[in-house]
């Protein structure tokens, strides 16, 4: 659903679901300018945050939008639910790591396709991650 300030809220309730991440932050990308390998980076990312969502929060949301700094288009996705929390979010984010069947390279991995990345948690109450890229270079 996009609302009037361009803002698309993506339910995240079934592992379909984050093949429509996928979509919107690749569709979102290609119409701000990203190179094919900005946005392959962006999307690694999103698929995985919005994989995490869904298997380790219990389903969500993500809320993609976009704005410009000093000329330079970014994506915002922002990746919200009401699961578990993370426990401790270093350890998260130590490649490795894994509470499941992965690799445990989902978190550290996408925090490093990105160029800004913040987790907001809180055990027993839930996760936010938000990132942001930038087409064509690094926001100062």
């Amino acid at each position: 659903m996009t609302d009037p300030a361009g803002r698309v809220v993506v339910p995240i309730r079934a592992e379909a679901d984050i093949v429509l991440v996928r979509h919107q932050v690749r569709e979102r990308a290609v119409a701000l300018g990203f190179s094919l390998i900005e946005q392959t980076k962006l999307v690694t990312a999103a698929s995985e945050l919005a994989r995490n969502t869904w298997v380790h929060g219990g389903g969500g949301e993500a809320e993609v939008s976009s704005s410009a700094r000093s000329g330079i288009a970014c994506l915002h996705v922002v990746f919200s639910d009401t699961g578990p929390g993370i426990d401790d979010v270093e350890r998260a984010l130590t490649d490795g790591f894994t509470t499941g069947d992965g690799l445990g390279l989902g978190l550290g991995g996408a925090r490093r396709l990105v160029d800004e990345f913040a987790i907001d948690t809180v055990p027993g109450a839930g996760t936010r991650v938000t990132i942001r890229a930038c087409a064509g270079r690094r926001p100062s």
